[in-house]
C-alpha cells in the first residue's frame, strides 16, 4: 500500500512503497523496504503540537457542549427538589399527576432515542458544517430550556420535555463522533474520559446553580425552580454562539486558524496509521449500512453502555430527591450531590488513563462494575444509617462513570469507516440512553423512601453488565483467533485488501 516516507508528511506527489506490520492495539508499523518507520524528532514534535491543539479546542468545545445538555436534561431533579410537596414546588404549581415527574424524564428519550442515528448520518455527509450544524441545535436546546421555567401547565411541560429530546438527539452523539474522528486509538480513551467528566460537572454544577437560585423564589412573579430552567437556558444560548463560530470541521477540512496544511495532513497520516483507511470511496466505508446496523460489536457493547446507563440515570434523576427523603432539607440536599458528581469525575480520570496507559479495558471495566454492586448492594440491603446508604452513592459515581468513557472508547477503536463511526457512536448513545425508560419509571413515588423496585432494578442490571462485558471480551478474543487464521492463509497483497476491511480488536 502506498504510504509516506518516513521523513516527511504525507503528500500526494510523494509516495513510496510500505509494508506495514499489525501492533498489539490494532494500528499498524509502516515500513519501507524492510526498514521500520520510525518518527523523526521534528515529526515527534510536530505529533506533540497536534495532540496539544486538539486538546485545547476540540475536547473544551465538545465537553462544554455537552456538559450544558447534561445539565439542561437533568435540571429537572433539582428543580422538583426544591418544592417536594409544596404547592408552589414543580409538581405542585403544575398540578402533575402522581406519576407526572416520571413522564415527565422518559418523554425525553422517545425522539432522542429515534433520532440519533439518523442526525450522525446528516453530520457524517458533511453538508452542513459541523458547527452550525450542532450549535444551532444547541442554542435552540437552550431556547426550549427556558421555556420550561415558563410553563404555565402540565401539558406545556410535556411538549417541552418532547421537543427538547428532538433537538438535543444530534449532539452528545456528534460530539463522540467529531473526537472519534481528530483522534487515534489510543488517544481517545483519555479524551472521552474528559468529555464524560464535562457532563459529570453539568448536574455538580447545577447542584450549585439551584442552591444559589433558591433566594430568587418570587422574583419577578417566578418561583424558585422556574429560575434553575431560565438562567440555564440562558447559559445555553450564549455558550451555542461560541460552538457555532469555534467548532473545527472534519479533520480533512480543518480551518487553517486551527491547523495548518502540514500539520492537517500529519493529522491524516496517524488516522490512517492508527485506523486504517477511511475516506470516501475506502474499503471501510463502502460497507452496506444494513451490515452495520446488524454488527454484534456494536450491540453488545451498547448493552454494555445500557446496563452502566442504568445507574447514571437513576444518580442524575433521584440524587436529589433520595438526598432529601435521608433527612436532609432540600437546600442542603442539593449541594450534598456534589461530592458524590466529584467522585465520578477523580474516579473517570485515574481508572480511564490507567485504562491507557496499559491499553487494557475489559480489566478495568469489571473492577468498575464490582465498585457498582457495593453502591447497589447496599441500597437494596436498607442500611438504617443515612450516613452509610450517603457512602452508597460514592460506589456507585466511582464505578458508574468510568465505564461510559471507556465502552465508548472500547466501540470506537473496534470499528473502521466514517459509517460505521458514526452510526455505532450514535446508537450507542441513543439506544444506550433508553436505560432512562427505565430508571425513570422504577422509582415508584408510592414506594419512597426505600424504592424497592427501583433498587433493586439497579442491582439487576449492574449484574447484567459484568456478564455481557466478559461475554464481549470472549468474543473479541475469539475474533482475534478466527482473524489470525484467515490472515495466516493469505498472500501479502490479499491480507492487505483483509485488513482494511478487518480491523484486529482491541480489549
Amino acid at each position: 500500500m502506498a504510504e509516506a516516507s518516513p521523513k516527511s508528511v504525507p503528500s500526494e506527489d510523494q509516495r513510496v512503497e510500505e509494508k506495514k506490520e499489525e501492533k498489539s492495539d490494532g494500528s499498524f508499523n509502516s515500513s519501507v523496504s524492510g526498514i521500520p518507520n520510525t518518527p523523526t524528532e521534528e515529526e515527534r514534535k510536530l505529533d506533540r503540537t497536534l495532540l496539544w491543539k486538539r486538546d485545547i479546542v476540540m475536547i473544551p468545545i465538545m465537553g462544554v457542549m455537552y456538559m450544558l445538555l447534561f445539565l439542561d436534561r437533568t435540571n429537572i431533579a433539582n428543580a422538583r427538589s426544591l418544592g417536594i410537596g409544596s404547592p408552589d414546588g414543580l409538581e405542585g404549581a403544575l398540578h402533575m399527576p402522581s406519576d407526572g415527574y416520571n413522564t415527565a424524564l422518559w418523554i425525553f428519550y422517545i425522539p432522542f432515542v429515534l433520532a440519533e442515528v439518523p442526525a450522525n448520518l446528516i453530520l457524517n455527509w458533511n453538508k452542513i458544517r459541523p458547527g452550525i450544524f450542532l450549535g444551532g441545535q444547541m442554542f435552540l436546546l437552550g431556547v426550549l430550556g427556558m421555556c420550561q421555567g415558563l410553563t404555565q401547565s402540565y401539558g406545556g411541560l410535556l411538549a417541552l420535555r418532547f421537543l427538547l429530546g428532538v433537538f438535543e438527539a444530534s449532539l452528545p452523539a456528534g460530539a463522540t463522533y467529531m473526537i472519534s474522528m481528530y483522534y487515534t486509538k489510543r488517544e481517545a480513551a483519555v479524551r472521552f474520559a474528559w468529555f464524560f467528566n464535562f457532563a459529570l460537572a453539568g448536574p455538580l454544577f447545577s447542584g450549585l446553580l439551584a442552591f444559589a437560585l433558591q433566594d430568587l423564589n418570587g422574583a419577578g412573579g417566578y418561583q424558585g425552580w422556574r429560575w434553575i430552567f431560565i438562567v440555564e437556558g440562558l447559559m445555553t444560548c450564549f455558550i451555542a454562539v461560541f460552538v457555532i463560530c469555534l467548532c473545527p470541521n472534519f479533520p480533512q477540512h480543518a480551518q487553517s486558524w486551527f491547523l495548518s496544511t502540514r500539520e492537517r495532513d500529519r493529522l491524516l497520516h496517524n488516522l490512517e496509521v492508527s485506523r486504517g483507511a477511511e475516506d470516501k470511496g475506502s474499503a471501510a466505508d463502502d460497507v452496506p449500512i444494513w451490515k452495520i446496523l446488524t454488527d454484534w460489536r456494536i450491540h453488545l457493547l451498547t448493552m454494555c453502555f445500557f446496563c452502566c446507563d442504568i445507574t447514571a440515570s437513576s444518580m442524575s434523576s433521584f440524587s436529589p430527591t433520595i438526598l432529601t427523603e435521608l433527612g436532609w432539607m432540600a437546600t442542603i440536599a442539593q449541594l450534598m450531590t456534589m461530592p458524590v458528581w466529584a467522585t465520578g469525575i477523580v474516579s473517570t480520570f485515574v481508572i480511564t488513563w490507567l485504562t491507557s496507559r496499559l491499553n487494557l479495558r475489559t480489566p478495568f471495566l469489571l473492577f468498575a462494575i464490582c465498585l457498582q454492586l457495593i453502591g447497589w448492594s447496599i441500597m437494596v440491603a436498607w442500611v438504617p444509617q443515612a450516613g452509610v446508604r450517603y457512602m452508597a452513592l460514592f460506589f456507585m459515581a466511582a464505578g458508574t462513570f468510568p465505564q461510559m468513557s471507556i465502552l465508548m472508547g472500547w466501540l470506537s477503536a473496534n470499528l473502521r469507516g466514517r459509517k460505521y463511526l458514526a452510526v455505532g457512536m450514535a446508537w450507542m448513545v441513543g439506544f444506550g440512553n433508553c436505560a432512562n425508560f427505565i430508571s425513570s419509571n422504577v422509582f415508584i413515588t408510592t414506594q419512597r423512601p426505600r424504592y424497592p423496585t427501583g433498587m433493586a432494578t439497579g442491582l439487576a442490571f449492574t449484574v447484567l453488565g459484568f456478564v455481557l462485558t466478559s461475554i464481549a471480551f470472549v468474543l473479541l478474543v475469539l475474533g482475534n483467533r478466527r482473524r489470525d487464521r484467515i490472515r495466516a492463509q493469505l498472500t501479502d497483497a490479499e491480507r492487505e485488501r483483509y485488513d482494511e476491511l478487518y480491523v484486529k480488536f482491541v480489549y
